[in-house]
């Protein structure tokens, strides 16, 4: 038996599956490019149920319609091998289990019983995160980061963990401070520039946060496709927000969309970007038929509300409106089917009405989108994304609000905005044009 990179006992006596599991590890938390090694450790060694149970777990963060079953074909393989394993390993797999059936509680509820007893393992804390943040558990991602903060003081991947839940839980001022704390400790840590860049967004210090990404920007350059091109629309967003539109979409041509067209989260960040673009008076142009063909080849899939909505934006503000259509059913069948657990409770109370009302503001129907986005906004936090991903919801309801003649509704909410966000000056352009 040998140990990982935390210094934990693993079930191999293969130094190179450890090297493996290693890379994986190190990749996860820093958003690296070389995840991919696990695939090769699982299947040199299926004894390693570590192994399965991270290759398994790529499989899931892939976010497509097949993850689950084929992090089923490594969990499967596992199988006979957990009686010889450490406990921690058949934690690691039954969490990764339970993510591949959609059950996010007893997923947390794993992640933390790994962090509690094992606070080193670092790659635990981040995947307890990345479940709670996926069901709009804050509180949670806050605690498991503070509980586990001891075993990495000097770590800055730690303090960048810290700094994004702080903001998520709008404590804004600490979440800075975590996020430039991990930054003094190593300025190559993209996760603790994108807190620090959330918080600015918050306080819409436009200028500022620009320049702020800007200047970290060439560390992203071996990053995965995720972390760069999710970065730059954040500087994108501060673009914007700076009266800078061509700018931002220079970003977007430069550097948002083109990396990895068919993964989920680049496809998520190029959308979302056009439609503030098109807020912003610019012209998308063919752009969104780019981004709908990518989108319209993964066919109807459900693994979160967050990217449905995003996925139905892209085809209905292509034209694509048979693609959208044939989405749309296969989710109100999905919908039908779900059990009474949470995520099931998540899709049907919010996912399907956010989705309905998403697909009607692509398609222009003003009415309709109001109509149906309108009850969706109070459970927007447990759909999948962050405060500044999901504004784009609200977003869209003022959009819609503003077009069907709903003014005295959606003042209220523009002139918190405008408070809010003093710096900003598109929120001051907003209230004046509903005269």
């Amino acid at each position: 038996m040998l140990t990982d990179r935390w210094g934990l006992p693993v079930a191999t006596d293969d130094p190179a599956i450890i090297a493996g599991l290693d890379t994986f590890d190190t990749s996860f938390i820093t958003y690296g490019t070389t995840a991919a090694a696990i695939w090769d450790a699982a299947r040199t060694d299926p004894a390693c149920v570590m192994a399965q149970a991270k290759a398994a777990a790529l499989e899931l963060f892939l976010q497509t319609g097949a993850g689950p079953d084929k992090a089923r074909v490594w969990l499967t393989a596992a199988g006979p091998h957990l009686a010889r394993s450490t406990e921690r390993e058949r934690l690691w797999h039954r969490q990764a289990a339970a993510w591949a059936d959609g059950d996010a509680e007893a997923a947390i509820a794993l992640c933390r019983e790994i962090a509690a007893h094992w606070p080193e393992d670092l790659a635990a804390v981040k995947m307890a995160q990345f479940h709670m943040f996926h069901v709009g558990d804050l509180a949670g991602m806050l605690e498991v980061a503070e509980t586990t903060l001891p075993a990495h003081r000097q770590v800055a991947e730690m303090h960048g963990m810290r700094a994004f839940a702080l903001e998520e839980m709008n404590r804004l001022d600490e979440a800075e401070d975590a996020g430039r704390q991990a930054i003094d400790l190593k300025r190559a840590e993209p996760w603790a520039h994108h807190a620090v860049a959330h918080v600015m967004e918050t306080q819409g210090r436009c200028d500022e946060g620009l320049a702020f990404m800007t200047g970290l920007a060439e560390t992203w350059a071996d990053r995965n496709s995720f972390m760069l091109t999710h970065n730059w629309w954040h500087a994108a967003l501060f673009a914007i927000d700076a009266d800078r539109p061509d700018l931002a979409l220079q970003f977007y041509d430069d550097h948002v969309w083109g990396v990895l067209k068919g993964y989920s989260q680049d496809q998520v960040n190029a959308a979302a970007l056009l439609v503030r673009l098109e807020f912003a008076g610019l012209d998308a142009g063919d752009r969104w038929q780019d981004v709908a063909a990518h989108v319209a080849a993964r066919g109807p899939e459900h693994v979160e509300p967050f990217l449905d909505a995003h996925y139905l934006l892209a085809l209905t503000r292509a034209g694509r409106d048979a693609a959208a259509g044939s989405l749309l059913d296969s989710l109100r069948d999905y919908v039908a089917r779900q059990s009474d657990r949470l995520t099931g409770r998540i899709w049907c109370q919010t996912g399907l009405p956010l989705a309905e009302g998403v697909a009607a503001f692509g398609r222009g129907d003003w009415a309709a989108a109001f109509d149906r986005l309108g009850p969706a906004l109070a459970g927007l936090q447990q759909v999948g994304g962050s405060h500044a991903q999901r504004d784009l919801f609200w977003q869209l309801w003022l959009q819609a609000g503003r077009q069907a003649g709903a003014h005295a509704t959606i003042r209220p909410h523009l002139e918190r905005r405008a408070a809010e966000r003093p710096g900003v000056a598109k929120h001051r352009r907003d209230l004046a044009a509903l005269g």
